[in-house]
């Protein structure tokens, strides 16, 4: 049985601009097709627009507010939250509130910096 502790994991920044501890990925057998990540974005702060060729996704997000736009249409993000992302798809998302925004990430296939594609 594979864990892996949020809190053991190293974070770094995304070509888009979000802060990620990685969780699961192709480097961590058994999983082969996709991967799990936590993204932090500070208050006022934003990922840079982008899309992926191969991967979709879905955020869902645990702290903060936000606002999530997805290929032109915006809308209020909270707690609880759960956003589809198809591969393609030209998304960006905000902090609106006064702490960070803190949400979950899963890509399938997995997030390579690769198929980060910019405006």
């Amino acid at each position: 049985m594979l864990i892996r502790r949020l809190e053991d994991q190293e974070p770094f920044t995304t070509r888009d601009g979000s802060i990620i501890r990685e969780l699961l990925n192709v480097v961590h057998p058994p999983i082969r097709n996709q991967s799990l990540a936590e993204a932090t974005l500070p208050s006022g702060g934003s990922t840079e627009r982008h899309y992926h060729r191969h991967s979709e996704e879905i955020y869902f997000v645990l702290d903060g507010t936000g606002v999530m736009e997805v290929d032109g249409e915006a809308a209020e993000v909270e707690p609880g939250d759960a956003v589809a992302i198809p591969p393609g798809a030209w998304h960006q998302i905000r902090a609106t509130g006064t702490g960070s925004l803190r949400f979950l990430c899963c890509c399938a296939p997995p997030y390579t910096h690769e198929d980060t594609y910019f405006e």
